[in-house]
């Protein structure tokens, strides 16, 4: 199938970095009246990933949708990763993803073969999480496109958000960055077969061992790092807490390659709406510039980035060990002291 059709090919964009900026969707929302329900536990106001609904004392909704362009050429692959990568919205509340509809867009032209397998990419990986398809609904489009509507359920006490964040919390991220470098180099064809192989399995682990671990700790924040790069998510982790990051980027696993990518100045659209968003609230201190591309990188089905209590910091840090494709410590969470929100180090 692979041999015989070229995804990427049919997409202007790849993956999460088609996703429209951090600075032009909030100005898209900001007059938009909004029905008030004390009910909504977590709305769209603070950039969250998903929305949250509670429904009795001990059970609340976790509802979410993402979908995207081809990330990659092998129909069945991009299914699977355009499912994990809408389930992690769930697993980044604390949810427990449960029910799941298809979106899809499809050429007229494009072959029943591919379109079943980008289906069976999707239903596999959703199989994988526990969660039950149960429908959905399909366009005819020039441009292909995949996702998922993902509903999950979290008890409305252990929601967690983008903006609960406190000082002295440790900062965890669990998947290295450079995906969206690797996608736009390899539509240009320059990754090698290994690379490529690394970046699809990357895109395609689930963030469900990443949430199993954390809900058994007291994190206080949490997001995942996908189209707004870290930056991105990180500016909006620490305005929606009212506080700073401090980011010790030697602590940052990234991919290897991806770095040499961007030091040759291969990179994604997505990284400088990224940089036009989050750079005013960022101190770059005396980062290189290739490191400080990657953290503005547009990250498809990227890993989680955890605030948690430094008391737990480490016995977390210890179980997401072998759970996750890389687990790290990067940085603190501080007391605002006015101007910039992250500082790089």
């Amino acid at each position: 199938m692979e041999n015989d059709i070229k995804l990427t090919k049919l997409a202007s964009c790849a993956g999460c970095g088609a996703k429209v900026g951090a600075g032009v969707l909030a100005q898209l929302l900001g007059d938009l009246q909004v029905l008030r329900d004390p009910k909504l536990l977590v709305g769209f106001d603070k950039s969250d990933d998903a929305s949250v609904y509670q429904l009795t004392e001990d059970l609340a909704l976790v509802q979410t949708v993402d979908f995207f362009p081809p990330i990659a050429d092998d129909p069945y692959t991009f299914g699977a990763i355009a499912a994990t990568n809408a389930l992690s919205d769930v697993y980044a509340m604390g949810g427990e993803p449960r029910l799941a509809l298809n979106i899809m867009a499809v050429p007229k032209d494009l072959p029943k073969e591919a379109v079943h397998e980008i289906l069976r990419g999707g239903y596999e990986k959703a199989y994988e999480a526990g969660v039950i398809i149960t429908g959905g609904h399909s366009i005819l489009d020039p441009e292909p496109k995949y996702g998922l509507a993902v509903t999950g359920f979290v008890h409305p006490q252990r929601v967690l958000t983008n903006s609960g964040a406190r000082p002295g919390d440790v900062l965890l991220l669990t998947k290295p960055l450079g995906i969206g470098v690797l996608t736009t180099a390899n539509k240009a064809g320059l990754l090698t077969p290994e690379t490529l192989t690394y970046a699809n399995r990357l895109m395609t682990t689930l963030n469900k061992a990443a949430r199993d671990a954390m809900v058994k700790y007291r994190v206080h924040a949490c997001t995942d790092v996908t189209g707004f790069g870290l930056m991105g998510h990180g500016a909006e982790m620490s305005q929606g807490s009212g506080v700073e990051l401090q980011i010790d980027t030697a602590g940052i696993a990234v991919i290897p390659e991806a770095l040499e990518f961007a030091r040759m100045g291969v990179l994604p659209e997505g990284m400088y709406r990224n940089r036009s968003f989050a750079e005013p609230h960022v101190d770059p201190g005396s980062v290189p510039l290739e490191l400080q591309d990657l953290l503005y990188d547009p990250q498809t089905s990227g890993g989680l980035l955890m605030a948690v209590h430094p008391a737990d910091a480490e016995a977390l840090l210890a179980e997401l060990q072998d759970a996750v494709p890389a687990a790290q410590r990067i940085g603190a969470v501080r007391e605002y002291r006015g101007g910039k929100r992250i500082f790089l180090r």
